[in-house]
């Protein structure tokens, strides 16, 4: 496996909010994310395989065939997690130039993955660092499982370019890196010059954004073997309702 940037830093469990309020951003290894969210790490990694039956992304205004993903959504308050009536995924072109602007429909996550206690255990966290960073309120969150492939040579996690995704915060989980180079992630101050470049790796890391603060995006992939792919599990969250075309 071959990276073009370093591992990230990786923030102290115990500093994860003061990192969070000072840079706009924070890296966790899977250890520190099954600690903190209370869900055992083999609970994670039994999920991964149900990144192997995503459907194709027929979105992509690119013509790239290189996208696979499942959407769902749910609401957070207070430690309570409730999924909500399957919706379109929706953004301005404000925050995504290529793709803004456009009801996307796509087939939402297993019943089985979203039905269990852990994945709410997970939301349930998120939806306390969010709180945390902006003030407890109700978390309306969009979870995306998606799987960048090498089918056509190369694959782009983020066509849109550096970007912001309108909510309020971020969370990306690296769920797999499969016979692959490139992907590395890019965080940049969104008012500012200021920025880190590091190659997220480890299975269930995770990468949270202050999206507010912060632009990011993720290096186009290619093939070291056939069948490379790189698979993450994107959730955002936003204050005041889902995104929707006003």
């Amino acid at each position: 496996m071959t990276f073009s940037f370093p591992p990230p830093a990786l923030a102290d469990v115990q500093a994860l909010g003061a990192v969070l309020k000072r840079q706009g951003y924070a890296v966790l290894g899977a250890s520190s994310v099954a600690q903190l969210a209370g869900v055992a790490l083999p609970e994670l990694m039994a999920w991964c395989p149900g990144w192997n039956d995503l459907p194709p992304d027929n979105y992509l205004r690119d013509g790239g065939r290189y996208r696979r993903r499942r959407h769902s959504c749910f609401e957070v308050n207070d430690g309570t997690v409730q999924q909500v009536a399957h919706r379109a995924h929706w953004q301005p072109l404000e925050y995504n130039a290529l793709h803004g602007g456009l009801e996307r429909h796509f087939e939402p996550m297993d019943a089985g993955l979203v039905g269990q206690p852990a994945w709410s255990q997970l939301l349930a966290w998120l939806g306390r660092i969010c709180s945390g960073l902006k003030g407890a309120q109700t978390w309306f969150v969009e979870a995306h499982q998606f799987r960048i492939d090498t089918t056509d040579g190369i694959g782009r996690p983020t066509p849109e370019g550096a970007h912001r995704d309108g909510v309020d915060m971020v969370a990306v989980f690296m769920v797999a890196r499969t016979g692959i180079k490139g992907g590395e992630t890019r965080v940049f101050d969104a008012e500012g010059p200021n920025g880190q470049r590091f190659t997220l790796a480890e299975p269930w890391s995770v990468l949270l954004l202050d999206d507010a603060r912060v632009v990011h995006e993720s290096t186009p992939i290619q093939p070291l073997q056939p069948g490379g792919h790189r698979d993450t599990l994107v959730i955002t969250l936003r204050a005041g309702g889902f995104q929707a075309e006003g």
